[in-house]
């Protein structure tokens, strides 16, 4: 019978803990008390999982001891893997899970990563660490397997059993077990790559893909905005070809687009290979933040505001629309470039957690908004809450609103992206 520990309990390691303790014993192991505390009660803060979830996975408990995982014979791996202050891969977080893996690894067990890598990193940086700290040999006493996330922060629609998993295993027999194993959860069904360096390209290329296509409109608004013309409605005239790709402008942040194409572009250079294409777009995407300051500021200087100690409103500083996750959010980079300027800079965010924002960026959120109270407003993340707000009410007289999004009334804004 399958035992299985989760080894992370994050946006991607939850869900899958929530799937698999519904017909697995299944063991969530996550370092961190507070959140082991949090989810016995069945509280989620990235609010992926809701509590009924949660306590009707019956099969399901948490730990944060590493001694409870000896019973698993298979542990998957979902730890974040992040890029240092030089955008180079930092594997800290994959490898100390690899160490506490390895101490309680048995002979037969199987060891599967879902964490975004480079092509090789399973077999070549993981599975080391795993044999040095159990004794055992690769493919012989114990195996392993690769099955890249594919979570959607936020995305109620598209969650975790609706969206098709890859999966790979060290040996034909081994990638036939991953599969079955996560057939039993997913119901949009699995597709068996035939290695597991082959599953790491894959998901890596996925999110290269992506970043590559936004940091095309984001050149595009970039040209566009010394043509005065209006970015959003040449895409929307663009888009009635039917093979014309719908992406939009925006700031691109997050752990997945923004990280995972530096770590395609590592792998690459240390094999002496410079990718052009995918830095030059990596470039584009993260000067937006500064770019749509500088805007801000024209726009505010056209209207005869003061700059230094204006006071501007930054509405939303998550990553992405109705979502709690900060990681990586490129919000902060207009709000440093407006500080830049001397600027008062205000952020109100209902979604996020002001704990977390404080100790992630040093930055303290506001509570509430206040009318005829801003220079500038700037709508950069699209909430749902911010839906019922007059943003006009918002600002002192002759204020100027920029919509990063581009989901505000044309008439209402006197800039978007």
């Amino acid at each position: 019978m399958n035992k299985i520990a989760i080894i992370g309990l994050g946006y991607v390691g939850l869900p899958l803990a929530v799937e698999f303790g519904k017909h697995f014993e299944t063991i969530g192991f996550d370092i961190h008390q507070t959140r082991i505390d949090e989810l016995k009660t069945g509280y989620d803060r990235t609010l992926e999982s809701d509590k009924e979830a949660i306590l009707s996975s019956n099969k399901l408990t948490f730990t944060n001891q590493l001694a409870d995982l000896k019973t698993a014979n298979i542990f998957i791996v979902t730890v974040p893997t992040p890029i240092d202050k030089n955008n180079k891969p930092d594997l800290s977080p994959l490898l100390k899970a690899s160490t506490s893996v390895g101490s309680v690894l048995k002979k037969g067990d199987i060891v599967i990563y879902e964490s975004t890598v480079y092509p090789g990193c399973t077999e070549e940086d993981c599975v080391p660490v795993l044999e040095k700290n159990s004794g055992l040999i690769f493919n012989q006493d114990f195996f392993c397997g690769y099955s890249p996330e594919r979570i959607v922060p936020g995305d109620k629609e598209r969650t975790l059993t609706k969206i098709k998993k890859i999966t790979s295993g060290s040996t034909p027999e081994i990638a036939e077990k991953v599969d079955q194993l996560y057939k039993t959860i997913i119901i949009a069904g699995t597709y068996k790559a035939p290695s597991i360096k082959v599953a790491e390209a894959a998901k890596v290329i996925e999110n290269c893909q992506r970043d590559l296509n936004i940091s095309f409109v984001n050149e595009l608004a970039l040209i566009f905005d010394r043509m005065n013309i209006d970015t959003t409605e040449v895409l929307e005239a663009a888009g009635t070809k039917f093979n014309f790709l719908p992406f939009k402008p925006g700031l691109v942040g997050g752990h997945c687009i923004s990280v995972d194409p530096y770590y395609l572009t590592s792998k690459a250079e240390s094999l002496g290979y410079y990718p052009e294409v995918i830095h030059s777009g990596r470039r584009i995407n993260d000067n937006m933040g500064e770019f749509i300051a500088n805007k801000v500021v024209k726009l505010m200087i056209q209207k005869n505001h003061t700059i230094k100690g204006a006071k501007v409103l930054v509405m939303g500083i998550t990553f992405k629309e109705n979502c709690p996750d900060l990681r990586n959010s490129k919000v902060i980079d207009v709000i440093k470039e407006l500080k830049e300027f001397g600027i008062a800079v205000a952020i109100y965010d209902p979604q996020a957690n002001t704990e977390e924002v404080m100790h992630e960026y040093n930055i303290s959120l506001i509570n509430s908004i206040h009318k005829h109270s801003y220079n500038a407003v700037i709508h950069a993340v699209a909430h749902k809450e911010f839906n019922k707000i007059n943003i006009k009410d918002l600002l002192l007289e002759n204020g100027v609103v920029y919509d990063v999004k581009s989901v505000l009334p044309k008439d209402l804004v006197d800039g978007r992206l």
